[in-house]
């Protein structure tokens, strides 16, 4: 019989905690409902952005969220954690500002766009990936469209979807770079902007524009969330089997 303690699994949260930002309020209860509605202990620890640059920060997690809450205090420490869990293979969730730098950090150190930039760290860079959007999404909910046969589609569970965000920044150029890279963008807006990213050929990456942390009243966990958690614990596993 599996217990809970063979169940549990360690999560650093990447980002600089908040009493301000919404999302950040709502992860302890959201960690506290994984337990009790899908028995799924998430053991969390809080990095800052300005910690998670050291090498090791984030290496022996079951999984790394990289959280909104941008600008982050140091952009090097959170495209550290995002490059770990990616080399890796850790289960990596990125939200909002972790889509954003997500994308940020494959553009760099995937595809050698080295000079790519985040307008919000660096509004003055020649070569900006991540810019501010058209219409700003601070406070606003909006259909995604989820591509069939994506982690993104198994995770959510249908092809269409309605999200709320926090954001006034997105992705702009080199997308067809990124993709000729491997990186896969399964959800867009009505209009065709890219809203999630996915790498296939990784136990589990997914980054999304939109904050799950604001679905619903904050007592249910969003899939997205839930199907971290799932990897984790999987990951905890296979290394508590390794050890064995």
């Amino acid at each position: 019989m599996t217990t809970n303690a063979a169940r549990t699994a360690r999560i650093a949260l990447v980002g600089d905690r908040s009493p301000n930002v919404v999302s950040h309020t709502r992860i302890p209860g959201l960690l506290d409902a994984l337990v009790e509605r899908d028995r799924l202990v998430l053991d969390a620890y809080w990095i800052p952005s300005e910690d998670a640059g050291d090498a090791d920060a984030v290496r022996g997690f079951d999984a790394v969220w990289v959280v909104p809450g941008s600008p982050y205090r140091s952009e090097a420490g959170a495209l550290a954690a995002i490059r770990t869990a990616r080399e890796a293979g850790i289960p990596f969730l990125g939200t909002c500002a972790g889509f954003q730098h997500a994308l940020l950090e494959y553009a760099r150190d995937v595809c050698g766009l080295t000079r790519a930039a985040h307008a919000e760290n660096d509004p003055e860079a020649e070569d900006l990936i991540i810019e501010p959007l058209a219409c700003s999404l601070v406070d606003h909910a909006g259909v995604v469209n989820v591509e069939p046969g994506s982690l993104a589609r198994s995770v959510i569970g249908s092809e269409r979807t309605v999200e709320r965000y926090f954001c006034a920044y997105g992705p702009s150029r080199h997308l067809d770079t990124l993709r000729a890279h491997g990186l896969r963008f399964s959800g867009h807006d009505e209009s065709g902007q890219v809203r999630i990213a996915e790498l296939p050929n990784h136990p589990f990456f997914l980054a999304t524009l939109f904050q799950p942390e604001l679905s619903g009243d904050g007592s249910r966990p969003h899939p997205v969330v839930r199907a971290l958690a799932r990897a984790a614990v999987e990951h905890a596993g296979r290394g508590m089997r390794q050890s064995a």
